[in-house]
């Protein structure tokens, strides 16, 4: 095991290190902020909205089953976004981050 030790401090002030933790702090506030929303609109809109809820899209199934089901692919979706961004952004600022650490 490596007994190497880190100046965490200093870490933590490096512009490479800021510039990370700012544009993941960002992407994820704003997509949490829209999940959370998005996850809400359903209880929400059968409660104040049931006839929106009730209109029949397909045979048996309504808006609001449809609905319901789009939250998984939403998610499933945000989660897919989220791994290009990370592979694409924040693995190459990682990247440059220990690179100028070694």
């Amino acid at each position: 095991m490596a007994d190497k030790q880190y100046n965490w401090s200093a870490i933590a002030k490096n512009p490479k290190f800021l510039e990370l933790h700012h544009k993941k702090t960002t992407f994820l506030f704003g997509w949490w902020i829209f999940s959370t929303v998005f996850y809400f609109l359903l209880p929400l809109g059968a409660a104040y909205t049931p006839t929106l809820f009730k209109i029949q899209i397909i045979g048996r199934l309504n808006f609001g089953y449809l609905f319901a089901l789009s939250q998984f692919f939403v998610s499933w979706g945000i989660a897919m976004y989220y791994a290009h961004v990370a592979n694409k952004d924040f693995d190459r600022l990682t990247r440059e981050l220990v690179d100028e650490l070694k």
